[in-house]
């Protein structure tokens, strides 16, 4: 038995053919759909990468998993679902962006620096099989370390195909349980980049969400980021839908992202921000038949990334503990990432499935939504007398 997690960078929840997005191709992940359970109301507990990926690999949120800033690394004695995994006889492998490790704050985020920092064993997250980078943003051609490559060593061509395939390769090999996570920069920026060959439509063809200011040069910039923003969903889906028919049919497969991205939407872009096209991501899980699951659930069920380790932990018989589902998911930015774009301030939230309500790093009412009448988060109800009491009460919750 198997179990995969493929997990993007930047996919936000709406940017997927099955979820009704006129403008992107994503042929295999529409199949995957079709035998997966969706998960349409799916969160990131912190819409950017280091404290996604961190409470991902951890089940625990920050500040408690103690990655609060962007450059912290994952503690060396943090306890990760490969860990449980390797105690139960799994072969547990990482492929991909890290995103954890010590790097240098002051060298260029794009580039050779951070892609070929060599994280060492004992901070790979209790993986005993790596191949990974920690972050550089290298789309194409990445350089690749761990454990049969001791040094980083460039490969030609597109990142997701290259680590679909060096992965597939990894898990035919396997003989006992295994454990892979596939970690995929992409749809990430730098958005002009070459992707896999797929030619960018024209901006103008394309159709912006119902929040992002109309003609302006938002909706340009927009339009511009988008159309290599699809082109590298395309490529990566590809990618993905050649991955998993490589695999066995009894593997448990989980699609997801670790936060999603603006484009333009309320006149920002980029994650960071509390807002519906930030937190939400794509979360599929399908099960082998074996294990009972219907074909092609779509389900409001209020989850997050937080959620995959326990989940993970069930698929493997270690702990089938009882989770009650949860009436609410908790969202928050730890800290500021000084980065062009992203979000201004750190903030705690809390959501369901008609409200959301953002506060402050002071603990004021910065935001608070009526998702049920207002999903595009048009209007924003923090000073409004009516919903004084909702407000309140979801304050006690934080």
């Amino acid at each position: 038995m198997g179990i995969l997690w493929i997990v993007t960078t930047q996919w936000r929840a709406q940017a997927c053919g099955y979820a009704d997005d006129p403008n992107v191709h994503t042929p295999n992940l529409d199949k995957l759909a079709i035998e997966s359970v969706d998960f349409t109301q799916a969160v990131t507990p912190h819409p950017f990468g280091p404290f996604a990926r961190a409470a991902l690999l951890t089940g625990v949120p920050s500040p408690e998993n103690k990655v609060v800033d962007y450059f912290d690394p994952l503690p060396d004695d943090a306890r990760t679902i490969a860990h449980d995994l390797n105690d139960h006889g799994y072969s547990t492998a990482f492929f991909g962006k890290w995103h954890l490790s010590k790097r240098n704050p002051d060298a260029e985020l794009v580039g050779e620096e951070h892609a070929k920092v060599i994280i060492p064993p004992q901070n790979r997250g209790g993986f005993l099989f790596f191949e990974g980078f920690e972050s550089g943003f290298l789309i194409n051609d990445p350089w690749l370390h761990g454990t049969r490559l001791e040094t980083p060593t460039q490969f030609k061509g597109y990142q997701a195909d290259i680590l679909c395939e060096r992965a597939s390769a990894w898990i035919k090999s396997e003989q006992r349980p295994w454990f892979c996570v596939v970690s995929l920069e992409a749809p990430h920026p730098p958005y002009a980049s070459n992707a896999s060959g797929i030619k960018p439509v024209e901006p103008e063809s394309l159709q912006l969400r119902a929040n992002v200011p109309g003609e302006s040069k938002i909706a340009s910039k927009a339009r511009t980021e988008l159309a290599g923003y699809y082109a590298h969903i395309e490529a990566t889906d590809r990618a993905i839908g050649k991955l998993i028919a490589d695999i066995p049919t009894d593997t448990v497969i989980v699609f997801t992202s670790v936060h999603g991205d603006m484009h333009g939407s309320h006149g920002l872009f980029r994650k960071g921000w509390p807002h519906e096209e930030s937190i939400r991501v794509p979360l599929l899980v399908r099960l082998p038949k074996s294990k009972g699951q219907s074909v092609g659930i779509k389900t409001s069920q209020l989850v997050s990334l937080l959620d995959l380790p326990q989940w993970t932990r069930a698929w493997a018989k270690i702990k089938l503990s009882h989770y009650p589902l949860e009436e609410y998911q908790k969202i928050a930015m730890p800290s500021v990432v000084k980065l062009p774009y992203q979000c201004d301030r750190a903030w705690t939230g809390i959501r369901t499935l008609k409200r959301k309500l953002i506060l402050n790093a002071d603990k004021t009412v910065w935001l608070f939504f009526n998702l049920e009448k207002d999903p595009l988060e048009k209007t924003n109800l923090a000073l409004d007398p009516a919903y004084e009491r909702e407000i309140l009460a979801l304050k006690k919750l934080l």
